[in-house]
């Protein structure tokens, strides 16, 4: 039981992880990031085109990271140049995730829900590479926000960027270089979803764990390795409802709705509880001039 509540616990961590990660560096270099959905959307579909056109996952791999990099350069040019609300830009990312994926997929595939069915040779059927690199994402995030110069200057940026450009730094590559990390970090989140936990792209298969993630970001206080223990605590409780519906190991039993249900209501329990004590950056979701003003 324990063993497979293991693997389950993991298989469902790791996107979260990778997703937290990508809000992470965003987050701390003072941009609030909710389009981490569209970040799993848009690296899910590519990675699954891509395989399913190659034949070959390690292609759809690296495409889908790529795609995620590429979107999180145009969230990161679009809230810094065009200096909107961070949650407005974040939200509409989303929405276009949402809406212009099935386009793409009817245009490729004359379906518009998903990329076709991928046979064993071009999916991914291991984890232990995406655990390996979930640990090098958590040591390099570690090292870098302690030990060097721009990750030390990320920081500054989420929590006093005029100190910054009185140095002469630009504060604005800045912010897009530390964006454009996270997405290509959150890209390996996608590309799990349909190359190792489905046999390819299905409509909407993020099912909102991006907000998941950053649900696990807040709640650990915007650090790497408080952040990855709530992902790995969502992955668990997700595992459980998903191996007590057919086990039955639980004392109680509930309908199945309201089992599925219990990930997303403990994320709404820590967010609520986490509002109270995590402290957000102070020049998260904030265009320097006002916060230069404040």
């Amino acid at each position: 039981m324990w063993d497979d509540l293991l693997i389950s616990t993991l298989r469902l961590s790791l996107p979260l992880v990778f997703a937290c990660f990508g809000a992470l560096w965003s987050e701390r270099s003072g941009v609030a990031n909710i389009a981490l959905e569209s970040y799993l959307l848009f690296s899910a579909f590519v990675a699954g085109a891509v395989a399913h056109y190659s034949g070959n996952p390690y292609m759809g791999m690296a495409a889908g990271v790529a795609a995620s990099g590429v979107v999180g350069f145009a969230f990161a040019v679009t809230t810094q140049l065009g200096r909107a609300d961070h949650i407005v830009i974040g939200t509409a990312f989303n929405f276009l995730a949402a809406g212009s994926i099935p386009v793409f997929c009817r245009y490729l595939f004359n379906v518009t829900g998903s990329t076709p069915s991928l046979g064993e040779s071009a999916r991914l059927s291991s984890i232990s590479f995406f655990i390996i690199t979930a640990i090098i994402f958590f040591a390099l995030s570690v090292f870098m926000f302690a030990k060097t110069r721009f990750g030390l200057r990320v920081h500054a940026a989420g929590e006093n960027p005029m100190a910054l450009i009185s140095q002469g730094v630009n504060v604005f590559w800045l912010r897009v270089r530390a964006i454009v990390q996270g997405a290509l970090m959150a890209g390996f989140g996608g590309v799990m979803l349909s190359l190792v936990l489905s046999s390819g792209y299905s409509r909407d298969m993020s099912a909102g764990r991006g907000f998941m993630a950053l649900a696990a970001l807040i709640f650990g206080g915007w650090r790497p390795g408080a952040a990855m223990l709530a992902c790995l605590f969502f992955g668990f409780v997700d595992a459980m409802q998903i191996y007590d519906q057919s086990h039955h190991i639980l004392p109680w039993t509930m309908p199945a709705v309201l089992m599925q249900a219990t990930p997303y209501a403990v994320t709404l329990l820590l967010i609520i509880i986490a509002n109270k004590q995590s402290v957000a950056p102070k020049a998260i979701n904030q265009d320097l001039e006002s916060f230069k003003a404040n």
